[in-house]
């Protein structure tokens, strides 16, 4: 009885940490226009890759969401929060970052004709 326990309980453990290992976040990644969205997503970062266009009138963003690796603690991974302007410059833009993506910074980075708030945080 007390053999089969301790097998029991050991498998229980060995169950939980391999469930632990493989859980992973989802990151985002911000492409810049949605020309070709989604192949240049799953080239960039596998087939799993999620993407999306969304973002302010005339200008739609390509959006990645892929899984972080397990115990990504120091891993850093992108997004974006949309345009700089004069209204949301560099400051504003690092603000935006911080409050969307826990801590996260932010800066502007010309991508064509398109100034675009690009953010990196821990994930």
């Amino acid at each position: 009885m007390t053999t089969s326990l301790v097998f029991l309980v050991s498998l229980l453990v060995i169950f939980v940490a391999v469930v632990n290992q493989t859980r992973a976040d989802s990151c985002n990644d911000s492409l810049g226009t949605c020309e070709n969205c989604d192949e240049r997503c799953k080239t960039k970062h596998g087939p799993s890759t999620m993407s999306k266009c969304d973002g302010s009138v005339g200008l739609l963003l390509c959006t990645c969401t892929y899984e972080c690796a397990p115990l990504a603690s120091s891993k850093i991974c992108s997004g974006g929060t949309g345009l700089c302007t004069a209204d949301c410059p560099e400051k504003c833009c690092d603000t935006n970052c911080a409050e969307k993506y826990n801590s996260g910074r932010g800066s502007c980075n010309f991508l064509g004709n398109y100034n675009l708030c690009q953010c990196e945080y821990k994930c």
